[in-house]
């Protein structure tokens, strides 16, 4: 048994684990400047939101609505989801794990900030530690600064997979991301959150190289629609 990740461009993923269809932080075409990727050709048994931010969930109501999909993120969220007609939103806090029918999902600190795109409070921004059925363990950080809370996750098992931001500007950078993978223990790094538009263009093969001299990390470096499996 093994997961499929499938990188859609900026932050959004999907993530097929066993046959359950996860997608995370959807901002897809037109919104979203270096995919081809509309809502409405994905399918989802759950969407996962960190914060919400437009670049994180331009299109979480329509394919939300669409699929009929759990959607996980902050009790604000899912409060403010339920007021746009999304049946099925799982509030949760920080600190706080629930079991769903892939794993267990715990949301993580994030040190970021975070609006609706009414103007709604957003609560705080969060990542996802998700320890799926299948044995793996994954860390989604979310936008987010270095945090000394990643430590925490190495230091009660790490990773076996790191989804890391690194485009600077919003979120920490390339230098912050590797002593972020080093802190978590992560023994395999997806980078996102870069180079989708000028503000956050960086050298995503220097990074992969430096991540893997300087702490011995694997880095897989996705290109817009590609998949791996872990």
């Amino acid at each position: 048994m093994s997961l499929t990740i499938t990188w859609y461009g900026h932050s959004t993923f999907g993530i097929d684990a066993d046959g359950a269809k996860l997608i995370v932080d959807p901002f897809l075409k037109p919104h979203n400047p270096v995919t081809s990727v509309v809502a409405d050709d994905l399918e989802a048994d759950f969407i996962l939101v960190t914060h919400g931010h437009g670049d994180h969930m331009a299109d979480l109501v329509a394919l939300a609505k669409r699929t009929a999909a759990q959607v996980i993120s902050n009790v604000e969220i899912a409060t403010w989801l339920g007021r746009q007609g999304v049946a099925h939103a799982h509030g949760m806090n920080i600190g706080g794990a629930s079991t769903l029918a892939f794993g267990r999902v715990k949301l993580t600190v994030a040190h970021h900030s975070s609006v609706l795109p009414d103007g709604t409070y957003a609560g705080n921004p969060n990542g996802f530690l998700i320890n799926f059925n299948d044995g793996h363990d994954v860390y989604i950080a979310g936008d987010t600064a270095l945090t000394y809370d990643m430590k925490l996750i190495g230091d009660v098992g790490g990773a076996d997979l790191a989804i890391l931001p690194i485009g600077d500007y919003f979120t920490m950078g390339p230098d912050d991301a590797v002593i972020a993978a080093q802190w978590i223990k992560a023994k395999h790094v997806i980078p996102c959150h870069y180079n989708t538009f000028p503000r956050i263009a960086v050298d995503v093969d220097a990074f992969a190289r430096r991540l893997a001299r300087e702490a011995g990390i694997d880095c897989t470096i996705l290109a817009v629609g590609q998949s791996v499996a872990l």
